[in-house]
């Protein structure tokens, strides 16, 4: 039998009741959230992923892009002597390794990516849709390096052409790489189907070796126009002013400079592009 009143138990009662209804309400409350991934450290884990995971299928691949342009340029010494369009077809099949890479290997790549829907994968993970394309494009980009510098050197020797400005394509490599691979990861975004992808790289590089390596002045009008709205004409033309006796330095830095405005633009798009197939 209890001794304990009834009033007591009864406020006992209240209270426990009254604290469980505190628990349950604490344990409803959702949690706070963590704090958004940064832009930077996001893009640098990006970039070393897209490294290490592309190191040993795309190595095999900028060999054949450097094979493809050392030899374009040994076709071409065959009707060219030297002058301008010695220097024409060295900076065009220069800048072409990275054309190959950056905007032919990234527009298959996304592609396949949206088609297989390994965008699920970067949609969950907690950083801004900038880093992944930037990452991806960067990650890409870095490749073209040694090919492009290999290609340049080779191109000088069997030209006669001076090596004393190389120093330039350390400018002209990311900076058309990040036109070119901004075009081509909206290109692999924005294409319906994996194959439509695949095609539009393809033309994407086909327009670059024609337009780039080509002597513009053997070019029509008409589409001298059409290079003028390919982003690597201008990395074409940086590179090329580079050999001269005396370079034309600010011609040089403008030619740069469309190269990091169409970059910008470029990589904008395919961020948008990202964000909008993300989302399908």
């Amino acid at each position: 039998m209890s001794v304990v009143p009834a009033e007591a138990e009864t406020g006992s009662v209240r209270i426990r009741v009254a604290r469980d209804k505190d628990a349950g309400a604490a344990g409803d409350a959702p949690a706070p959230l963590a704090p958004r991934a940064r832009l930077l450290p996001s893009l640098a884990a990006v970039y070393r992923a897209q490294l290490s995971r592309a190191r040993v299928a795309r190595i095999p691949l900028l060999f054949v892009a450097t094979f493809q342009s050392v030899g374009i340029m040994v076709l071409m010494r065959g009707v060219v002597d030297g002058g301008d369009e010695a220097r024409a077809v060295v900076a065009g099949s220069s800048v072409l390794v990275v054309a190959f890479v950056a905007l032919n290997l990234l527009a298959q790549y996304f592609g396949q990516l949206r088609a297989s829907g390994g965008l699920d994968h970067y949609a969950t993970l907690p950083v801004p849709p900038a880093a992944v394309v930037l990452g991806a494009a960067a990650a890409y980009a870095s490749f073209t390096v040694p090919g492009t510098f290999v290609t340049a050197v080779v191109g000088c020797v069997l030209f006669q052409l001076p090596l004393t400005h190389l120093w330039v394509l350390a400018a002209v490599v990311p900076l058309a790489g990040a036109a070119l691979a901004g075009l081509g990861a909206a290109l692999g975004l924005l294409a319906p189907r994996q194959e439509l992808a695949t095609l539009l790289g393809q033309l994407g590089m086909s327009a670059a070796l024609l337009l780039g390596v080509l002597p513009p002045k053997r070019l029509p009008v008409p589409i001298l126009y059409a290079r003028d709205l390919l982003p690597s004409t201008y990395g074409v033309e940086a590179f090329a002013r580079t050999f001269d006796t005396h370079p034309n330095w600010p011609a040089v830095v403008l030619d740069l400079a469309v190269c990091a405005v169409v970059g910008v633009v470029s990589l904008a798009v395919a961020t948008w592009a990202y964000r909008r197939a993300a989302v399908r």
